[in-house]
């Protein structure tokens, strides 16, 4: 979670760069990172086609995986840090739906109230940014940006939760991010015409998001979502709020207007609510 909190802050060091081109170095230095590992362990086509895996639903997850970074790291050009890393994480009310009617999952009544608590700041949020419109006068644009990017993580999240049950790990991600990488630059060259300008800044933030958000991160959550709800872990992606948020204090001085740091509460309640009885649970 930590590093999901530091994706949005090394993202505003290379605002220079086409958001598409930096999502397609991040997934592209992820696929790179990951490679020798794949490699030594790596399943045939075969045997993930055996295994009920089909390179049709890899390639659904990396091209959802590809949209969802393309639009969050895009709103991060017009919206705030806060407002950014928070509507791009209200997946978890659309994730408790969708399991509820397409997978028949029961949730209990605390889980639903936290999930909804925790939207309700989301909106929050979104509120708060419209009182700063002078700092960020596209701002509803980039708040309408970060809401597709939560849309289309839902349909990835999805896939994902299906596609581990039957496949290793190692394989999963690398094919992904593959995808993504595909999807990612192909955009970038349709959205600027041409070959986009890639720094050298743009480049070590992309070796710094593959390592931390997109290996560690979202590797996490690729790994958990075999064993755990993707709405039960999709809660705790809300934390990066109050991560990003202060670190954009610290680094950018983005103060938060107290209606932000309230509604960045009630994100944290709503999280807490959603997995105190899991967390009791296991301790004992």
């Amino acid at each position: 979670m930590l590093t999901f909190g530091f994706a949005p802050i090394l993202v505003r060091f290379s605002l220079e760069t086409d958001p598409i081109a930096l999502a397609a170095l991040r997934t592209g230095f992820a696929v790179l990172m990951l490679f020798p590992f794949w490699f030594a362990k790596r399943a045939s086509m075969e045997e993930l086609k055996q295994s009920g895996v089909s390179q049709w639903l890899l390639a659904g997850a990396g091209v959802s995986l590809g949209a969802h970074f393309s639009f969050w790291i895009g709103s991060l050009h017009y919206t705030s840090v806060a407002s950014a890393s928070v509507l791009v994480t209200m997946h978890p009310v659309m994730l408790i739906v969708a399991e509820s009617l397409i997978f028949k999952k029961k949730f209990r009544l605390p889980v639903w109230v936290g999930v909804f608590l925790a939207f309700s700041g989301s909106v929050l949020l979104g509120l708060a940014d419209d009182s700063q419109m002078e700092q960020f006068p596209q701002a509803l644009l980039g708040n309408g940006m970060a809401i597709t990017a939560a849309i289309v993580f839902v349909c990835y999240f999805l896939l994902g939760r299906k596609i581990r049950q039957h496949t290793e790990w190692i394989d999963y991600v690398f094919f992904v991010y593959l995808y993504a990488t595909i999807t990612c630059a192909v955009l970038s060259i349709v959205s600027t015409a041409g070959v986009p300008k890639i720094t050298l800044t743009a480049v070590w933030v992309g070796i710094a998001l593959a390592a931390g958000p997109t290996i560690l991160g979202h590797g996490a959550m690729n790994y958990a979502v075999k064993y755990i709800s993707p709405t039960l872990l999709s809660t705790l992606v809300l934390s990066e709020a109050v991560v990003a948020a202060g670190a954009a204090y610290l680094i950018f001085s983005e103060v938060p207007s107290i209606l932000s740091i309230g509604a960045m509460v009630v994100v944290v309640l709503g999280v807490a609510l959603t997995w105190t009885r899991r967390l009791v649970r296991n301790r004992r």
